[in-house]
């Protein structure tokens, strides 16, 4: 049986390509996906991306990913790493490993978004890099 990782991306990835290219790149969610599941299959893994608006939505699939034994998740919270003790909270109540990925580096953006408490729980961090930032995610999680 394959080994399922999970990609879960919070508020606004949805619209990646279209919202702040110059911070955020021009791949799309979709272009993303792909080159996931290129690498993915190359390392015997297989993806399973999600994206929602609503923090509900992430801590039941951090919670599904721990129950569907799921190899590792990869985070991108968007606004809410920031914010979500709720998030916080639901990575430190799985054991399933979590990174925390972004697309650009937040230590180099506004004063708020140097404070993660997704990244206080999470296994490791991945930012800065663009749509590279989720396969250079997804390399660690496949030596997890």
């Amino acid at each position: 049986m394959t080994a399922t990782v999970f990609v879960l991306n919070g508020p606004n990835l949805n619209l990646l390509g279209l919202r702040e290219p110059e911070i955020y790149g021009s791949d799309t969610l979709d272009d993303i996906a792909g080159m996931l599941e290129d690498r993915a299959r190359e390392l015997g893994l297989q993806i399973d991306l999600r994206q929602s608006n609503h923090e509900g939505h992430l801590v039941d699939w951090l919670h599904e990913a721990q129950a569907e034994d799921a190899k590792a998740v990869l985070l991108n919270a968007g606004a809410y790493t920031h914010t979500s003790i709720a998030l916080h909270d639901a990575i430190k109540a799985v054991k399933t490993p979590v990174i925390e990925v972004h697309l650009s580096n937040p230590h180099k953006r506004e004063e708020f978004r140097h404070v993660s408490y997704v990244g206080r729980a999470a296994r490791g961090t991945v930012a800065g890099f663009g749509a590279l930032s989720y396969l250079v995610a997804l390399e660690a999680a496949a030596r997890i």
